[in-house]
């Protein structure tokens, strides 16, 4: 477990945290007006390893070479010249902080964006220390600034992981629909049922690798929910014709991959961010990563069964929930996870593949993003 304390005068900015992978989904701007929710589990941290945050600059600024150094193979609209490393909290673990309403940041509309850097400071110091979020279709977080805080242990013990083999039966799976509510509604609630943000932001993630591992052919997946998120996008942006190449999902729990699978589509480890890998001989398959609880309900999802009812119900009496609404419209991919993924994969240098991601009139027939 770890605290954050200010660089400058070494104050407590959170309460006591664990770390864990930083989810697919933490840059992700969501439809408009929509109001997410908060992005980390409280109690835990996460790291992004890139630079974050102002200052920017556009790709016609940036030397091609000091790019791919960076690794970003192929044009993106900006490049960030802020400090690698930035962390992420949820709201509610910050301590000894105070918001500089000022910083707000440019372009906001019902809430904090953090656009122009930090907007919270060490209320001891005074320091600028972190960004606060809670602007629309941003998920709501606040991001320690990695020049202005400092990493301390809180004690000795070590957070042992959960192994593979326990994972199936602790984790908790990512369920594909949600209800998505939106700000400042003038006539009451205004929500209704959708596919889940998370699901689209990791969807674009693994869309990406699934492309560079087609190897421009086209690729199978199982049919289903599987299916219904990938197979579209896929035969959208790959040609027919060639043999195609087959995708599977494999990880823990699941029967040995078969051999003769060329994709296999395999969970992160949610606290240490490591790809399950096979053994044997499907070693060799390309592993497309998926968050793990994306994963989970895909290889194992959740029955909506009679459950004990709560409340003044008699005892023995189960209630029998209906499932989930399934949203009214066919799965989309987040097309800036997509991008994200795509230029950062040497494989995008491939002349097909930069026609699949600079061809915006492809992507707008093929309505999958």
């Amino acid at each position: 477990m770890f605290v954050f304390v200010c660089a400058r005068c070494g104050a407590g900015l959170t309460t006591s945290l664990s770390q864990v992978v930083l989810p697919v989904h933490a840059h992700q701007t969501w439809g408009n007006g929509i109001q997410l929710p908060v992005l980390m589990e409280p109690g835990t941290f996460a790291v992004d390893p890139e630079p974050w945050g102002p200052p920017r600059r556009r790709w016609e600024e940036t030397d091609p070479d000091e790019a791919a150094a960076r690794g970003i193979h192929a044009p993106v609209h900006a490049l960030s010249d802020g400090p690698p490393g930035a962390i992420v909290i949820a709201p509610g673990d910050t301590r000894g902080t105070v918001l500089v309403p000022e910083m707000r940041g440019s372009g906001c509309c019902c809430g904090l964006s953090g656009a122009d850097g930090p907007n919270m400071a060490c209320a001891t110091c005074g320091l600028p220390v972190a960004s606060r979020i809670d602007d629309c279709s941003l998920w709501q977080a606040v991001w320690l600034a990695p020049n202005a805080v400092r990493r301390h242990r809180v004690d000795d013990a070590d957070t042992v992981p959960l192994s593979w083999a326990e994972l199936p039966a602790e984790g908790k799976g990512t369920p594909p629909f949600e209800p998505v509510d939106r700000w400042g509604s003038r006539v009451g609630p205004d929500h209704w049922w959708s596919w889940s943000p998370q699901w689209e932001a990791a969807a674009g993630r693994a869309l990406a690798h699934l492309l560079v591992a087609s190897e421009g052919r086209p690729v199978t997946v199982p049919d289903g929910l599987t299916a219904e998120v990938f197979q579209r996008a896929l035969d959208a942006l790959l040609p027919a014709g060639p043999p195609a190449r087959r995708a599977i999902l494999a990880g823990p729990g699941q029967d040995a991959p078969d051999t003769d699978a060329d994709i296999l589509l395999v969970p992160v480890h949610p606290q240490t961010g490591k790809t399950w890998t096979p053994a044997g001989p499907a070693a060799s398959a390309y592993p497309v990563p998926l968050p793990f609880g994306v994963w989970l309900w895909l290889a194992l999802p959740e029955q909506y069964l009679p459950v004990p009812a709560s409340g003044g119900m008699p005892d023995g009496v189960l209630r029998d929930d209906p499932p989930a609404p399934h949203p009214g419209h066919l799965f989309r991919t987040d097309p800036e996870a997509f991008r994200h993924t795509l230029v950062r994969l040497p494989a995008v240098r491939s002349p097909w593949l930069r026609e699949i991601l600079e061809n915006s009139a492809l992507q707008m027939r093929a309505r999958v993003f």
